[in-house]
């Protein structure tokens, strides 16, 4: 049995379970700067927190939706992974989203950590997963997550 044919059993069996929580991440304005500079997208919103006090409806600048996916790879390593799964592994490449839903705002200085439900696992040949983690990304202190998404990925085992 190939390495990526044994983790596929291991996946498998793991589908529908929480795989866990990670650790809190601040979202400071010195992070929603840099990703605005990056992406040339500086509306009031995300960086003016002046004009956020007078015609925001959250009082305070919000990060850009697309700055807290992207902290899904920062925010999902520190959730807890069963070695075992990634024994013989030489990548790992991100394959792209079924579905992203930005359901709350991320206001500056909140804390954000994310945590992940494996949804499904596909052999794609002796040596090639493709996983589905149902991501959420939970904001202290907020009843509803700031994201919900399902990151599809391809793992290759040597």
């Amino acid at each position: 049995m190939s390495k990526g044919e044994a983790a596929y059993e291991l996946f498998k069996a793991a589908i529908g379970e929480t795989e866990g929580t990670g650790d809190w991440l601040e979202v400071t304005q010195d992070r929603i700067n840099a990703f605005a500079d990056v992406t040339e997208d500086h509306q009031f919103i995300h960086v003016d927190p002046e004009a956020c006090k007078e015609l925001s409806p959250w009082g305070v600048p919000i990060a850009h939706g697309f700055l807290t996916l992207s902290l899904l790879v920062k925010l999902s390593a520190s959730i807890p992974q069963p070695a075992e799964r990634f024994d013989g592994i030489v990548m790992g490449v991100n394959y792209g989203f079924e579905k992203v839903r930005f359901i709350n705002a991320v206001k500056v200085g909140s804390r954000i950590r994310a945590s992940s439900v494996l949804s499904s696992v596909d052999q794609k040949d002796p040596n090639t997963l493709q996983t589905v983690r149902t991501m959420t990304v939970e904001i202290e202190g907020e009843a509803k997550p700031a994201l919900v998404a399902d990151w599809i990925s391809r793992l290759v085992y040597g």
